[in-house]
């Protein structure tokens, strides 16, 4: 009978490449950014099996989840070769609490997952962080999450992210795309830069010219370039909440991947279409440069990124001034940028997209 062959000393899992010790230190690091998140209907302790929210405290009588999942993409390549990374923990829950919204319902509780090769602390504690300052924009609680070291697997410093939102609206106050009519205003919300989408373009633009990230931006003359396409992604449930308790919502889009062309047919049926006044707005600097950079068409632009709009929100014509004022009164920047029309050919119209975006 051959030998079997064992080790000659004893194997821990830190010798695997797996630190309990550096994982038990993060959730101590992490528990106070858990506590600021803090809401009705919300035990945000960490270090439990599950997280638990309670919606009778929350408010709710006979409420219908609706629950979202996303990652921040390829957008955590830039936030590693800067070291910028707590931005991308308030992106991560923009990304989630933003389709929530776009529900009609309201955020109420997250949870983050962080995968790595090696884990370290400081990097991990900075994007709980981000992500505890989201979930404060958001008006959600940080209840849980999950961080997994994982060596082979991801490369010595590298990461991913991945978050999972779930929200509440009273049965019969969710949006339907049978509320949508034509003759419906479209207010616009504008975005913060690139937000999360569209970034593995972004880094082949970046190659392709051999831009520094340290350097300043060709569109922004007094940021870096990598701090300037980190710009963290808006959340806009100041916004939604003040619409939806001044006048008539028909629907709301997060535009996201697949930019103002894809997005905004998700709300509506297929006998209407969106007209969009590009004019309203000038086309914001970083996605003009990304035209010119890439050599990129209208249309192709206008379905690769937002474009400057984050949200749409489309409304009864009567209530539209309301409304307006309603979310301009929140801080928030709106603009009426469109209508819902009966559908002649596409379902997104951009008016005067080539003189506007020139």
């Amino acid at each position: 009978m051959a030998k079997k062959e064992t080790q000659s000393v004893p194997l821990t899992y830190r010798d695997a490449g797996v630190d309990i010790d550096a994982g038990d230190a993060l959730v101590d690091a992490i528990k106070p950014a858990a506590r600021r998140t803090n809401r009705a209907g919300a035990n945000p302790e960490l270090g439990g099996f599950g997280g638990l929210f309670d919606l009778k405290a929350a408010g709710y009588r006979d409420p219908i989840l609706v629950a979202a999942t996303d990652g921040v993409g390829t957008k955590l390549e830039l936030a590693q070769s800067t070291g910028q990374h707590r931005d991308l923990g308030i992106d991560l829950v923009a990304m989630c609490a933003n389709d929530i919204l776009a529900q009609g319902a309201l955020p109420l509780f997250f949870l983050d997952y962080f995968a790595t090769g090696k884990l370290d602390t400081t990097t991990a504690a900075s994007i709980i962080k981000g992500v505890a300052d989201g979930c404060i924009e958001a008006g959600c609680a940080l209840i849980g999450g999950e961080t997994a070291e994982m060596p082979g697997v991801y490369p010595p410093g590298g990461y991913d992210l991945a978050g999972f939102c779930v929200g509440a609206a009273e049965r019969g106050q969710l949006m339907s795309a049978n509320n949508v009519k034509d003759g419906d205003l479209v207010l616009a919300l504008p975005s913060s830069g690139i937000h999360a989408n569209g970034f593995s373009l972004v880094r082949k633009v970046i190659s392709s010219l051999r831009l520094n990230l340290s350097e300043a931006a060709p569109f922004a003359s007094h940021t870096a370039l990598g701090t300037a396409l980190l710009a963290p992604t808006r959340i806009y449930a100041d916004a939604v909440k003040a619409a939806l308790s001044a006048g008539t919502v028909t629907s709301i889009s997060h535009i996201t991947g697949g930019g103002l062309i894809e997005n905004p047919p998700r709300v509506f049926s297929n006998d209407l279409a969106l007209h969009l006044e590009l004019k309203a707005r000038p086309l914001p600097p970083v996605f003009y440069w990304l035209k010119q950079a890439a050599q990129m068409e209208n249309y192709d632009l206008a379905r690769t990124f937002n474009c400057g709009i984050g949200m749409l929100i489309s409304v009864r014509p009567e209530d539209a001034e309301n409304i307006l004022q309603k979310i301009l009164q929140t801080g928030e920047d709106c603009w009426i940028a469109g209508s819902i029309v009966k559908r002649q050919n596409d379902a997104v119209i951009l008016n005067h997209v080539d003189s506007a975006w020139a």
